[in-house]
């Protein structure tokens, strides 16, 4: 009997992309999510609801430096795109790092996209991609340098901020392609292709096509920027060897990347060391977006 993909029949391959199941109870971790990003809305100046595209989904919650960046009359930008398997949390749970980053100068944008199954992997990152553009246009009325803009996601979200860094889409949007200055993507998925064969395609009905389509790793860029990886210490194999194999695939054309160690993490709470500046992936973060931090702990 042939498997359906490498070693894993389909039992398998649900236990391996089963994040959930790494923990024993989900849900604190996603309380976290909200009330932390809510203490940031209460604490922060920011701007909320700001639409970037006609759909109600469509917004994001902006979140202003605290000081400039450096010798920079703007700040960097620090784009937050969330997780929760394309098909639950929103932005409203994805801005619990703006305490640090704009403490550290930075400016912080969570983006809201519509979810699956009501919206289709194509409309979501064709949400994000627009999300950029209209960053990239007008974040310096927000103190931010549209030059400096440096993506990060989470699970599905380290997806579609791998979806930004791929090729071939920018002209499409208006963008350059080198409008991501850097990025960061935290247990990303980056070939689609298993999840065809897993109960996540009850929700994302991915054909083939679609899972290649959408497989950041089979649409690398012509030009790469500065890459760090990482992903909970407690991962499954599969989704450590996604992380794995993307930066391979990355530093083998030549560009940037690093991984960051994160012992003690798991798939959720590695989102919430993000607000922790002692944290390795926080210091790797400020050092590759040129704001003062300690030393990161990225290797080569």
């Amino acid at each position: 009997m042939s498997l359906p993909y490498r070693q894993y029949d389909r039992a398998a391959l649900d236990i391996q992309y089963n994040a959930r199941a790494t923990v024993a109870d989900v849900a604190p971790l996603l309380q976290q999510y909200a009330l932390q990003s809510q203490r940031a809305r209460d604490t922060l100046p920011c701007v909320l609801d700001v639409a970037f595209g006609d759909h109600p989904d469509e917004s994001l919650d902006i979140f202003p430096a605290a000081c400039a960046g450096g010798d920079h009359a703007l700040a960097p930008v620090f784009l937050f795109i969330h997780g929760g398997y394309w098909r639950l949390l929103s932005k409203s749970d994805s801005s619990c790092m703006a305490p640090a980053f704009t403490q550290a100068g930075a400016v912080v944008v969570a983006l809201n996209y519509s979810l699956a199954p009501a919206a289709t992997l194509d409309r979501i990152v064709d949400q994000t991609r627009r999300a950029l553009a209209w960053i990239h246009r007008n974040i310096a009325a927000h103190g931010g340098d549209p030059s400096r803009i440096h993506v990060c996601g989470s699970s599905a979200g380290g997806h579609l901020a791998a979806m930004l860094l791929a090729g071939g889409w920018h002209a499409d949007y208006g963008l350059p392609d080198d409008a991501v200055h850097s990025a960061t993507v935290l247990s990303g998925l980056f070939d689609l292709t298993p999840l065809v064969h897993t109960h996540i395609n009850d929700w994302m009905q991915l054909s083939p096509d679609d899972a290649r389509r959408n497989s950041p790793i089979l649409a690398l860029p012509a030009r790469g920027c500065p890459l760090l990886v990482s992903h909970g210490a407690n991962e499954t194999d599969e989704f450590k060897r996604q992380s794995a194999d993307y930066l391979a695939a990355w530093r083998e054309r030549g560009y940037p990347g690093a991984y960051v160690d994160m012992p003690g993490t798991n798939h959720f709470d590695i989102v919430l060391r993000l607000n922790d500046v002692t944290a390795p992936i926080t210091r790797a973060i400020l050092t590759q977006m040129g704001l003062p931090a300690a030393s990161g702990e990225a290797r080569a």
